[in-house]
Parts: C-alpha cells; sequence; structure tokens
C-alpha cells in the first residue's frame, strides 16, 4: 500500500461538485468508485478542496493510498479508460505516507473567466459568466489591491455557512483582458471561504461596471458584513487553476 497524489482535470457541469453525496453524482464518487473497481479494494480519496456544483477544475490534487502493480505512468490512462470523459487524471505521482492533499497544500489558485458582449455566445456561455456592458478592467485591478494580505473575509462567505475562522491570506488578486471582449481574474491565498471568489467577482463586476468606486472594496472588508457585497457570481465560469505543495513530497 503507497500514498498517490493525483492532479485531476474536470468539467463540472454534470456533477454536484467534488464532494460525495448520496444518490447524486459527483467527482469524487466518479473517481473512487474508477479507482476501487481497478485496484480491487476500496478506494478513499481526499482532495485538495471542494469545489461546488457546476466549477470545473483545471488542476484539482487528490490523494489516496492504493495497492496496485500498474506503474505510475501507467496509471492515469488505466483510470481515464473507466472514467467518464468529461474527468480526467493528468498525472500521478506516488508520495509520502503523511502527505494529505488537503492539509498539505500551501496555496491555491482560482481563475473566473467573463465575456462582455450584447448577444449570449453559444461557444462560451457554459464556461464563462456573460456581461452585457463593457466594464473597466482598472477600477477592478484597482479594487483588486485591498483583497491583498491577511483579512477577516467574513464579508464574502456565503450567507448561513457555519465556519469559525474566517481569516485568510491573499498573495496575488489580478483582472486582465485576454482578447478585445474577455476579463480573467485570478486569486491566490492560503485558503477560501464557502463561495468567496464568487462573491468577490461579483462584487468586482459591480465595480467594472461604475456601481461603486474601487475603495468600496475596503470598505465591504473592513464591515465584515455580507450584505454589503454585490450577488455571487455564476459558478460555470469558475475554475481550480492550481494547488502548490512543498517540494519534499515526491518518492518518484
Amino acid at each position: 500500500m503507497r500514498n498517490y497524489m493525483f492532479t485531476i482535470e474536470y468539467n463540472g457541469r454534470n456533477y454536484v461538485g467534488w464532494q460525495r453525496q448520496k444518490d447524486l453524482p459527483s467527482i469524487q464518487e466518479k473517481i473512487e468508485d474508477a479507482l476501487s473497481s481497478l485496484v480491487g479494494h476500496t478506494v478513499s480519496l481526499t482532495g485538495s478542496g471542494r469545489t461546488d456544483s457546476g466549477v470545473h477544475a483545471i488542476c484539482q490534487v487528490a490523494s489516496c493510498a492504493l495497492d496496485t502493480t500498474i506503474s505510475t505512468d501507467k496509471l492515469p490512462f488505466a483510470i481515464n479508460a473507466i472514467l467518464p470523459e468529461d474527468i480526467r487524471i493528468t498525472s500521478s505521482r506516488v508520495v509520502v505516507d503523511d502527505f494529505n492533499a488537503r492539509y498539505s497544500a500551501k496555496r491555491k489558485t482560482y481563475l473566473y473567466k467573463i465575456y462582455t458582449s450584447r448577444h449570449i455566445s453559444p461557444l462560451r456561455d457554459d464556461t464563462h459568466m456573460r456581461v452585457s456592458v463593457p466594464l473597466d478592467i482598472e477600477s477592478m485591478q484597482d479594487a483588486c489591491t485591498y483583497l491583498i494580505g491577511e483579512h477577516d473575509f467574513r464579508c464574502f462567505l456565503a450567507s448561513g455557512s457555519q465556519v469559525k475562522d474566517t481569516v485568510r491570506t491573499i498573495y496575488s488578486a489580478k483582472v486582465y483582458s485576454v482578447g478585445d471582449d474577455e476579463i480573467h481574474f485570478e486569486i491566490e491565498g492560503n485558503g477560501f471561504l464557502y463561495n468567496m471568489v464568487r462573491i468577490i467577482v461579483g462584487t468586482l463586476v459591480a465595480i467594472g461596471s461604475h456601481k461603486y468606486p474601487p475603495s468600496h472594496m475596503e470598505d465591504i472588508i473592513a464591515s465584515r458584513d455580507r450584505s454589503k457585497a454585490s450577488p455571487t457570481a455564476p459558478a460555470h465560469a469558475l475554475y481550480l487553476k492550481s494547488v502548490e505543495y512543498p517540494n519534499n513530497i515526491y518518492l518518484d
């Protein structure tokens, strides 16, 4: 029995999120069932975090103990042959026994995609948030500066969530254009609250639409009041982009 780390890419459209839920399709369930079938024993998978219903991953990370003779370079191909096409294992590594995809993570980066158009784009509407008016990227980037550092981000926690510690550290936050009508938002931190990134995006869109000045972001954080922030942006445009771990975890 050895400890494995997997990197995973998935389209979350058809799933209730990462976490296994009774009688509902989840990413965790699909991968655990595929692994269990492949190696012949029950597999319990730990993910780096719980992406919500509809959220995608460019690089989710998960860990588990496996008893298998399949080589690490062949393991992704064997698992992918069983998985549905909207979930793919992109790499596997053998890691130290005390590695845990969730608790060993040091930093996470999320990406959010927006396009601005008066008309729906059939090729992007399932993967991006559409905003029908132009957005002021400079104002949005100015607002991002207030996110940097350690803050109590209770204002960006979904209403009704029960979390005792709402302090998180944000290392970087940036808004940038991609082509003529597309805007991306990236944020890196040591952890995120439930719906935190999507509420931040909703607030940035309001600032980019000139409903509020960039300093409104600072006022919201200081208030610690969810009602001061804007509505939550939709899930289908959010991607877990990367997860960072210490370099000394690998055994292969």
